[in-house]
């Protein structure tokens, strides 16, 4: 097992399985999954993966990796504890640099290129634990998004506060003193702020109460809306596959599937790949 993939506390998750009348639509309603909406269309390619070989030190986590993300587009990517899901985001991100092969944006080959190359071009990771500034207050967090050579205006975030009006009252808060779920808000309301590209999320759902999770997945959704390209590793696995365009599915480092979700029995993924009865 790739213990860099593990939780803080050296603890994998559990890939929780969700019954399908529990997935609920934008509106918070109980709905069927979505038709996919890029299916017969050509999509333009945001993120790519090609012939991706990354690891750490000697040990070699992803072998031969080679998938895409489109504008406008969810993509799930799913697989069991150690499958290398988290060094994936980490190595499209610009965390880790692959030992072979390329990782573009926006068709261009960003594989040797620092972390802050990757933000500039459009990308934008949150990454499990949240990673929001405890210290500083939620205003500050929101303004610290704003990219740089832009002025400061405010338009960025009243546009994630339409998202998230939860945060609206604590704009003068600590973002520690937040609850674990506002916090969550957060870090998805600095994405709104920075407008990305592409979004990379790692457990977003990781430890809050299934209403806050709720709105979670409505705020991704609303974003999904606006043309941003996302490429989600979830716990939920049903709540993935509901929202996601296409699925890659992650095993030992090797893509075993790629494509949409309609072309997946859903018990099968669980049980197969996931390990869930």
């Amino acid at each position: 097992m790739n213990t860099t993939d593990r939780t803080a506390n050296g603890r994998t998750p559990a890939i929780v399985a969700m019954p399908r009348s529990s997935v609920p639509s934008a509106t918070g309603s109980d709905a069927p999954r979505p038709p996919e909406r890029h299916v017969g269309s050509p999509v333009r390619a945001v993120l790519q993966f090609d012939r991706v070989r990354a690891g750490y030190g000697t040990t070699t986590v992803l072998r031969e990796v080679s998938f895409q993300v489109g504008a406008g587009q969810v993509v799930a990517l799913l697989g069991p504890n150690g499958a290398g899901k988290t060094t994936v985001l980490r190595t499209a991100s610009g965390l880790i640099r692959p030992t072979a092969g390329r990782v573009r944006l926006d068709d261009i080959d960003v594989s040797k290129q620092a972390p802050y190359r990757h933000a500039a071009r459009g990308l934008c990771l949150i990454p499990e634990g949240r990673g929001v500034f405890k210290s500083l207050t939620v205003r500050e967090n929101l303004r610290l998004q704003v990219p740089a050579g832009r002025p400061k205006s405010e338009d960025g975030i009243d546009r994630a506060l339409t998202v998230f009006p939860a945060l609206a009252g604590r704009m003068s808060v600590p973002a520690g003193h937040l609850s674990g779920g506002q916090q969550q808000m957060l870090a998805l309301a600095r994405a709104y702020v920075t407008n990305p590209r592409v979004i990379l999320l790692d457990e977003v759902s990781m430890g809050l109460a299934p209403r806050v999770v709720d709105e979670m997945f409505q705020a991704l959704r609303t974003l999904a809306g606006t043309g941003t390209a996302m490429l989600i590793v979830e716990q939920y696995v049903t709540r993935a596959m509901a929202m996601a365009d296409s699925v890659v599915l992650l095993n030992k480092g090797t893509i075993t599937y790629d494509g949409p979700p309609s072309q997946l029995d859903e018990q099968a993924v669980l049980q197969g790949y996931l390990g869930v009865d």
